[in-house]
């Protein structure tokens, strides 16, 4: 992963495993029968005469750009939550990466129906990704939106296969879901079915802000711990922080200036727990141990959100209410909203 971001449950900077790019590349070849990014490829199978008259297409990333010929059959998605969105436009990647050490199918309820009896092939945790496996998949696209994918990597892959890396311009993790969503959705030359499910979203957001005006007069942060006496509070460019936003809070912009250079989460000590002081703090936890030891800090107590019961415990998993707004994807988003609405408005 990027040394300058730390999406949910991820501690610790992981690397690229040092593998000799011409041994990767021969393998990869071999699996897949060559070919290059720039190098002109044929469609495979029969394709709809509208997806057909998508394509073309060309899409610009953090790595340059990448021209798709032909409609995407089989897809691996790189990025954590890239998954939901390739399955809302209706194909069932290939291969996926494990964020949060559960199979990327079947677990959330968000999009247990999408997938159905498929399981991709998991080729990957965070931003360490087996190249070999992806080769075996014979992909004929990669996506990395919601990623840390090194440049490195793009051109191991690129030399067997289509990929369209993090969007260009955005710190890595740095994207919203709509910029993501739109970076996949011409990918796989469905750009009408894309606008409309963005629009769908968008929607759902405007009913909540309309129904609960008074989230637009308050400041809300979201936090968590992972470890005794060490905080996180995230930044208005983390997927967290965005879904509260688009419910209509404001965010503390405090934050953002304590969070590292590129990074989307500010790191605090107990001493520094008064920003979060706000009108409404949703704490997003692993267990029941974590909120009581944040309960229990001395320091945490003396902060009014705390006395006067504006503060919120959620958990990530059992129920995925944590996980939903975490990913905040076109599948996700809908279930987080369900969610989280009565407990946030509940919150006086």
């Amino acid at each position: 992963m990027s040394t300058g971001t730390r999406p949910a449950l991820t501690r610790f900077v992981r690397h690229f495993p040092q593998v000799a790019v011409a041994t990767v590349a021969a393998l990869a070849l071999s699996a897949c029968g060559g070919g290059t990014e720039k190098t002109e490829s044929k469609p495979s199978g029969a394709a709809s005469s509208s997806s057909s008259a998508a394509f073309p297409v060309t899409v610009e990333h953090k790595y340059g750009s990448t021209t798709i010929d032909a409609e995407p059959k089989r897809v691996v998605t790189l990025g954590l939550s890239d998954q939901d969105a390739v399955l809302a436009l209706g194909i069932k990647p290939v291969g996926a990466v494990d964020w949060f050490k559960e199979q990327p199918y079947g677990k959330w309820p968000w999009a247990k129906d999408k997938w159905g009896s498929a399981k991709p092939e998991i080729v990957g945790e965070r931003d360490e990704y087996n190249i070999e496996k992806i080769a075996a998949l014979k992909p004929d696209l990669v996506v990395a939106q919601y990623s840390g994918m090194k440049k490195e990597q793009y051109d191991t892959l690129s030399k067997f296969t289509k990929v369209v890396a993090q969007p260009k311009g955005l710190p890595d993790y740095g994207a919203s879901w709509q910029v993501m969503t739109r970076q996949i959705g011409k990918s796989l030359g469905k750009d009408a079915e894309t606008e409309k499910l963005i629009s769908g979203i968008d929607a759902r957001f405007k009913a909540v802000r309309d129904k609960h005006p008074e989230f637009a007069t308050k400041t809300l942060a979201v936090a968590d711990s992972f470890e005794a006496g060490k905080y996180s509070a995230f930044t208005k460019t983390d997927p967290k922080a965005i879904f509260f936003s688009e419910l209509g809070f404001k965010l503390k912009p405090e934050i953002d200036t304590l969070a590292k250079p590129g990074w989307n989460v500010a790191e605090l000590s107990a001493e520094k727990l008064n920003v979060l002081d706000v009108d409404r703090l949703v704490w997003v936890t692993s267990s029941t141990e974590a909120n009581d030891r944040i309960k229990a800090e001395p320091l945490y107590k003396k902060l009014k959100v705390n006395s006067e019961k504006r503060d919120l415990f959620v958990p990530y998993q059992d129920p995925d209410i944590g996980a939903a707004f975490s990913f905040n994807t076109v599948l996700s988003i809908p279930y987080a909203i369900d969610e989280v609405e009565p407990l946030i408005a509940a919150v006086k």
